[in-house]
């Protein structure tokens, strides 16, 4: 019997070193992750059942626990109050009346990426994959569509500069198409650099939307309207990216880029009143990278990391009816925030 070639067994031991090593590495952060877990401090909860019957916001939590990620609830009249936990866990959601769309990463031997619309018992009534991390989710105000942007996986990218895909489906799973196939018209003409990318629906209705568009090779960003039943985009102003249309449909919030310092963009707020064309940027969200979402009609709700705890997210408010109003925290350990009344 022949004896292993050198470079073999040399192979063999590498692999083995590396295998043992990086099982030591996942026991160890298991580990570490209990840990933590197990001496975070408790979270007040409410009954789920009480809490839905009433003006509420429905959340992502992000205060360390056993409840982290999973989806909560609570009253519009105590939104810092005790919240009441769902057995679902999200990364990005959106609810209307009593539907949930619900992006998440389901972490097994292969990573896969889903959307799912859940019903008013929190459960599944369709499914269909997203090609890489969830970003952003919206659902029209009447629940019929669903809008979700992912980032795009490297296997998954078919277009050169693509980074996310956009797609609008109907509620019961029906598909309308992502949002680069669609018709894009800029300054009157059709716009079809490969590079076109979209990005952060917000619905007017179930037939109108704002989202973002963006091209590399313009080196320009729009803010743009889409028309759903005949598949149109048309950009309608530059700058400002993850829209947020007003309930009232007269106002749309976008973060808007500040300035750059040390090589990182600084973006804050902007507020543009539809009627006149008139932006309003507040200077006291700097710092913010979300997508807003109306508390009311003078009021918006953003995300923001902390930064002394990594992986713990903060929900805030601003009065947008006051240049000189400072945002206020609305819900501590909370993310992607969904008003329900």
């Amino acid at each position: 019997m022949s004896r292993p070639a050198p470079r073999l067994v040399v192979l063999v031991a590498v692999v083995l070193v590396v295998t043992l090593g990086v099982g030591w590495y996942v026991v160890r952060a298991a580990a570490s992750h209990r840990a933590l877990v197990s001496s975070a401090p408790s979270v007040a909860s409410t009954d789920l059942g009480s809490a839905t019957t009433v003006p509420h916001v429905v959340f992502r939590s992000t205060l360390p626990g056993t409840h982290y990620g999973e989806v909560a609830v609570v009253p519009l009249t105590d939104p810092a109050g005790p919240r009441a936990f769902t057995d679902v866990a999200c990364d990005q959601l959106d609810t209307v009346g009593t539907t949930t769309v619900c992006l998440r990463v389901l972490r097994d031997v292969v990573t896969r990426y889903e959307s799912a619309v859940l019903d008013s018992s929190w459960r599944p009534t369709v499914t269909w994959p997203l090609p890489g991390v969830p970003s952003r989710s919206r659902i029209s105000p009447d629940g019929g569509l669903v809008a979700t942007t992912a980032f795009i996986t490297e296997q998954a990218c078919s277009k050169a500069g693509s980074s996310t895909e956009t797609r609008i489906h109907r509620a019961d799973g029906t598909d309308l198409g992502n949002l680069e196939e669609w018709a894009f018209t800029v300054d009157g003409k059709p716009y079809t650099a490969t590079d076109r990318n979209f990005w952060g629906v917000s619905f007017v209705d179930d037939e109108t939307f704002y989202v973002t568009a963006a091209s590399q090779s313009a080196n320009a960003t729009w803010l743009v309207r889409g028309t759903v039943s005949a598949r149109t985009l048309t950009a309608v102003r530059t700058g400002g990216e993850y829209p947020a249309v007003s309930p009232d449909g007269t106002r749309v919030a976008y973060k808007k880029l500040l300035r750059t310092e040390a090589g990182q963009k600084v973006w804050a707020f902007a507020v543009l009143t539809l009627g006149t064309g008139t932006e309003t940027v507040y200077n006291a969200t700097a710092g913010t990278d979300d997508q807003a979402k109306w508390l009311d009609d003078t009021t918006i709700l953003y995300g923001l990391a902390r930064a002394d705890e990594p992986g713990t997210t903060d929900v805030w408010s601003l009065d947008v009816g006051t240049l000189a109003a400072r945002p206020t925290l609305f819900i501590p350990g909370a993310w992607s925030p969904a008003v329900v009344r």
